[in-house]
């Protein structure tokens, strides 16, 4: 499976009826689409409305377990986070948020019921 393939199954997960039930907090689970192709001109736009690389891709922003927000960084199985999403990483961490890379969606998922648990 791709990254995009694993975030769609994650999303899709965190969107059944029963989990939904269980932890109502997922609604809020949103993507930040700062990654992809684009032609030069919409991504001069994108960059000056504030796009900037390295941004995790998910966001959960609930605070749990004395942290303000998750933010996960999605891999495919396998997958490394670049030098740039590392340091996006870092940076949410010292200021109090839960920011990880997870390998697949499964991992994510495990991500998530820890966290809102």
């Amino acid at each position: 499976m791709t990254e995009a393939q694993h975030q769609s199954t994650l999303i899709r997960w965190s969107q059944q009826i029963e989990v939904r039930q269980q932890y109502p907090e997922l609604a809020l689970l949103h993507h930040i689409p700062n990654g992809g192709k684009r032609d030069v001109i919409e991504a001069k736009h994108l960059k000056t409305q504030g796009v900037k690389s390295g941004v995790p891709d998910l966001h959960l922003p609930v605070s749990r377990k004395g942290y303000n927000s998750l933010y996960i960084e999605m891999k495919k199985e396998g997958g490394r986070a670049s030098k740039n999403q590392e340091w996006w990483l870092e940076k949410l961490n010292v200021y109090g948020n839960y920011a990880v890379v997870c390998c697949g969606w499964r991992e994510a998922r495990e991500c998530l019921i820890w966290y809102l648990s």
